[in-house]
């Protein structure tokens, strides 16, 4: 998995409340297991119409936003069925935070384990980025794990909260797979000790 690292970014703003993970990526697209090449269908029944065209008035199809790498979205974020396609489709987009009131635990959960990160703020705080969001490319929001703050075009600080362990993970880049690499030499060890006190299996 790749390092989260500090950006400064263009976010897009979503203020729907009850994003649900079917609306991120819908059920067709669920039949492949690789984590690419679903960008393009992210939010895809509202990007698109029935013949495939991309929607001129969804936000991530207007110019200032198609290079988004935040997105601040309203209560209740990722609800729904527990796919991991969909941080997967918000990801392949380039989306590395997602900011709301709320999210979904098990969405939640995923982010982190993707490389996303899942900021929850107070209500006042996200319609205020929701309306710097508005502002499009020439209003850009920082985004700084390490210091666990976002600051607002306006120079605005919004710290917020995130467990250490999973703080940890995203800054050093460790999925499930990696945290168990990391611990190779033991496991290593063990299955050597292991092989040697029960020769006979």
């Amino acid at each position: 998995m790749k390092k989260f690292e500090s950006f400064s970014g263009i976010a897009a703003a979503m203020p729907l409340v009850n994003i649900d993970t079917d609306m991120i990526i819908p059920k067709q697209f669920l039949k492949t297991i690789k984590r690419t090449g679903l960008g393009v269908s992210l939010f895809y029944e509202m990007r698109y119409d029935l013949d495939g065209n991309e929607m001129e008035d969804f936000v991530l199809n207007k110019p200032a936003w198609r290079d988004a790498s935040i997105l601040i979205a309203g209560d209740n974020f990722g609800c729904g069925s527990s796919r991991e396609h969909a941080p997967w489709a918000l990801l392949d987009f380039g989306i590395r935070c997602v900011i709301s009131t709320s999210f979904a635990d098990i969405f939640y959960n995923n982010c982190f384990k993707n490389g996303i990160l899942p900021v929850t703020l107070p209500r006042e705080q996200v319609s205020q980025l929701m309306e710097d969001a508005t502002k499009g490319a020439n209003a850009r929001v920082k985004v700084n794990l390490e210091d666990q703050t976002v600051t607002s075009p306006d120079g605005s600080e919004h710290e917020f909260e995130i467990d250490p362990f999973r703080k940890k993970c995203l800054l050093e880049g460790l999925d499930d797979i990696g945290l168990t690499l990391e611990k190779a030499a033991s496991i290593d060890r063990f299955e050597a000790d292991y092989a040697r006190t029960h020769s006979w299996l």
